[in-house]
């Protein structure tokens, strides 16, 4: 699917959501939202094809374009747009007065049980709490019965406890009715705990998809890298190949210092991106022998600074390094300001990375 939006934004993806839930992952400005409206019929694409269930609802070649009403597509909005003048069963009935009395009755019921909302039928979004109106708001969607669900972050300002009961209940209704939900984050959090599947945008394209813990474990572009909570992310160059090996020796900064990385698509004199988590670096107070890591890093530390039950040390070492240390392991080592230090890194915590 294509869609331009200016000289500057052009939405151009491609990819399959089964049932279940699709986090659509990115900064802000990736596209997530566009995306959203287009399957939704909001915006009209210039060129793609869009399908549910083997159910088109545009096509560019055949010159298909759905009307929203029939797309039988349900979103979710941030704002939720909860009518105020109507009750939790007004809202829920509101798109339902095409059916018989009986199947709307039957419907309403269901869906007030699915999301635990029963109790609240007889009041209005300002008498529930923020949590009880985004069970409502999804409730609304679901009792029309929809071929998908499109959620535009309608969770994000609930707290962790209520976020996951919301989605174990959203989990257990479509382990019954099997339909593909697509979710609009740009959170991490949100991404680990509540996504079976993610699709990763940037800047209107598909930078990588799959299981959430898969794509950003050992992630290939620098806008996950970031994403992923990967701490130190820098330039190096490439310096020499060990083919044999399967790495490479880069230079950091200007300095003399080396790291060795797994090798890369990239020549002697090539510039790369590198990226280290800051908890899978070691720290020694006196030069460390004999070790299966291949890297040895010499430097003095920057700062320390305490960050609730972690203490985050950088350390000068050709580039600056964040490194995560326990209380007691600064107590036990004596770390100070200006103490010289050594980092020691295996080959394979450091990923290569494609420029943001």
């Amino acid at each position: 699917m294509r869609k331009r939006l200016s000289d500057a934004f052009t939405l151009e993806v491609s990819f399959a959501a089964p049932a279940g839930i699709t986090m659509l992952f990115g900064p802000s400005g990736a596209g997530k939202t566009t995306l959203l409206d287009c399957i939704a019929g909001l915006i009209t694409p210039d060129a793609g094809r869009i399908a549910i269930a083997g159910a088109v609802l545009f096509d560019s070649v055949e010159g298909a374009n759905l009307a929203v009403r029939q797309r039988r597509v349900a979103y979710v909005f941030q704002d939720l747009a909860l009518f105020p003048h109507l009750t939790v069963e007004e809202n829920l009935g509101y798109g339902l007065n095409h059916l018989a009395a009986e199947e709307r009755r039957r419907r309403i019921d269901a869906a007030l049980g699915s999301f635990r909302i029963a109790a609240l039928r007889a009041r209005r979004p300002r008498e529930i709490s923020g949590g009880e109106a985004q069970r409502t708001a999804l409730a609304r969607a679901l009792v029309t019965e929809p071929r998908a669900l499109l959620l535009d972050e309608p969770l994000s300002a609930l707290d962790a406890a209520v976020k996951a009961a919301i989605v174990a209940d959203l989990r257990t209704w479509n382990d019954a009715h099997r339909i593909p939900v697509l979710y609009v984050t740009h959170s991490r959090e949100e991404l680990f705990a509540l996504g079976e599947r993610m699709v990763a945008l940037e800047q209107g394209r598909v930078l990588a998809e799959g299981d959430p813990h898969q794509v950003l474990r050992a992630p290939r572009h620098e806008t996950l890298a970031r994403a992923a909570g990967f701490e130190n992310i820098f330039a190096a160059t490439v310096t020499a190949l060990h083919e044999d090996l399967g790495t490479m020796t880069c230079r950091l900064g200007a300095g003399s210092a080396q790291l060795e990385v797994p090798l890369g698509q990239a020549a002697v004199d090539d510039t790369v991106r590198v990226a280290i988590r800051a908890g899978d670096i070691l720290l020694a107070t006196a030069p460390p022998q004999a070790l299966s890591a291949r890297n040895v890093l010499a430097g003095r530390i920057v700062s320390l600074k305490r960050r609730d039950v972690t203490v985050v040390a950088r350390v000068d070492c050709g580039v600056e390094m964040e490194v995560h240390l326990t209380p007691g392991a600064q107590r036990s080592l004596a770390l100070e300001p200006g103490q010289p230090v050594w980092l020691v890194l295996k080959v394979y915590s450091c990923h290569l990375l494609r420029p943001a």
